[in-house]
């Protein structure tokens, strides 16, 4: 009897991807619970500088405040009357995170005011005004 040395049909090795789909997902969920995501506030603010400008934990609740008047806390414009509510349930979510108010340069202070006392009502136990860095000036000496 001869043996044929030719490949059989349909009878070619299969690799098995299991195991490599199984630590592709172990190593995206690894990622996804490791990694910080930014929150943004939803609204773009020009804010003001100040020197004195400190960077805050990363567990924040972001509230900004518009030039027009308008507050924003997650992406969604708020009503005044509920944004002590709003706050009071984002630090049920996570009661170590401290409050900063993202106010434009030439918004009401009044109105600024009035956000900083919802949030400490809210329970807030640190609140901070954000302003931006000032940028690093370069002299030339003559």
């Amino acid at each position: 009897m001869m043996r044929s040395h030719g490949r059989e049909e349909g009878g070619g090795a299969a690799i098995n991807l299991t195991p490599l789909i199984d630590m592709v997902f172990i190593l995206l969920i690894f990622f996804a619970v490791n990694s910080t995501f930014v929150k943004i506030t939803g609204v773009d603010v020009e804010q003001p500088v100040a020197k004195t400008s400190t960077l805050q934990p990363a567990s924040v609740v972001l509230i900004a405040v518009t030039e027009t008047g308008d507050i924003w806390v997650d992406k969604k414009k708020v009503d005044p009357r509920r944004l002590r509510g709003v706050v009071e349930r984002m630090l049920l979510e996570s009661p170590d995170a401290s409050v900063v108010v993202l106010s434009d340069e030439a918004s009401r202070t009044g109105l600024v005011v009035d956000v900083i006392d919802q949030a400490r009502l809210a329970g807030a136990s640190r609140v901070a005004l954000a302003a931006a860095a000032p940028a690093e000036q370069t002299t030339s000496e003559p």
